[in-house]
């Protein structure tokens, strides 16, 4: 199995006891991460004092994620939302949204900029989301809105509409563990900068296809126009979870390699100038691993920035 390009682990210390702690420092020079964008621009400071302490993860549960492909012209895709946001309600961050402007075709009529509903929702990593799952040969996928819980493959699709999330969420939280995921993410106001640090566990020795590690910036919730059922416009409607962006790489996310194994886990990190226009506030990341092949994604975290 191929895993992800390894930025900045120079040097292991393990403590010999039976909790074993991890510290895994970047270089001082030589590396991707912006330094610029922690206070004072010190990477060696950064190194000592802000770099991760990694202790054993000792999670055992699978979380999920749905995507929940959407527009604003789109009349009964609030009926889907509240869907998936009523079982995010219910599970926690068991089960956590990432809702996408996008179609089957990418940008469709739902997701079309009017003079009455001004708002451009997509970005470049939902839409190509979107085009990927409508072109896979035998897909469903027509319309919105439409949904996938972690691209778990249900009656030989990757989506389903939104009576079907529900249960596939619950048979899915239920299984086992085949990879685990923790993060620390570090954000620092005074230069809108963050800071990403991931550690994966492969659990399952069978998972031999390349995988992939993604990070979402989601927006929390924003008040905008949006087309009800009955064809009305609300004008206030809260659009929730809203995918903006990936951090850090395409939708595809960074391919794990072998050459990041390090003491049986794999390290991925990430510096990211926040835009000005969103609250740090309002937003969080969703971190999490990807099947090239399956599509399949086995773990996922979500992070607040602070």
């Amino acid at each position: 199995m191929k895993k992800i390009l390894f930025i900045g682990l120079v040097s292991l210390f393990v403590f010999a006891s039976c909790d074993k702690v991890d510290k895994i420092f970047p270089p001082a020079i030589d590396t991707e991460l912006d330094y610029s964008l922690y206070p004072g621009g010190d990477s060696v400071a950064y190194a000592a004092t802000e770099w991760p302490v990694w202790t054993p993860n000792t999670n055992t549960l699978r979380n999920v994620l749905i995507e929940d492909f959407t527009g604003h012209l789109c009349s009964y895709c609030p009926i889907a939302a509240d869907t998936a946001h009523d079982i995010h309600t219910d599970l926690g961050d068991r089960a956590v949204i990432a809702t996408i402007h996008a179609g089957p075709d990418g940008a469709g009529t739902f997701q079309t900029v009017t003079a009455s509903y001004p708002i451009d929702w997509t970005n470049p990593a939902g839409l190509a989301i979107g085009e990927h799952f409508g072109s896979i040969p035998g897909s469903t996928f027509i319309g919105n809105p439409r949904g996938s819980v972690s691209r778990i493959l249900t009656a030989g699709q990757h989506t389903s509409g939104q009576d079907a999330w529900r249960g596939i969420v619950g048979a899915s939280i239920a299984t086992p563990l085949e990879a685990n995921l923790q993060s620390v993410v570090n954000f620092y106001p005074s230069t809108n900068g963050v800071f990403i640090h991931s550690e994966v566990e492969i659990l399952n020795p069978s998972l031999t296809n390349d995988l992939y590690t993604v990070v979402y910036l989601i927006e929390d919730s924003i008040v905008a126009k949006q087309k009800m059922p009955d064809n009305s416009t609300d004008p206030n409607y809260i659009h929730r979870d809203v995918l903006r962006g990936t951090i850090g790489s395409d939708w595809r996310g960074r391919q794990i390699t072998d050459n990041e194994l390090d003491n049986g886990k794999y390290y991925f990190n990430y510096s990211y100038a926040l835009p000005a226009q969103y609250d740090p506030n309002n937003v969080h990341l969703l971190i999490y691993v990807r099947d090239a092949v399956t599509e399949e994604i086995y773990q996922v975290v979500k992070k607040k920035l602070q």
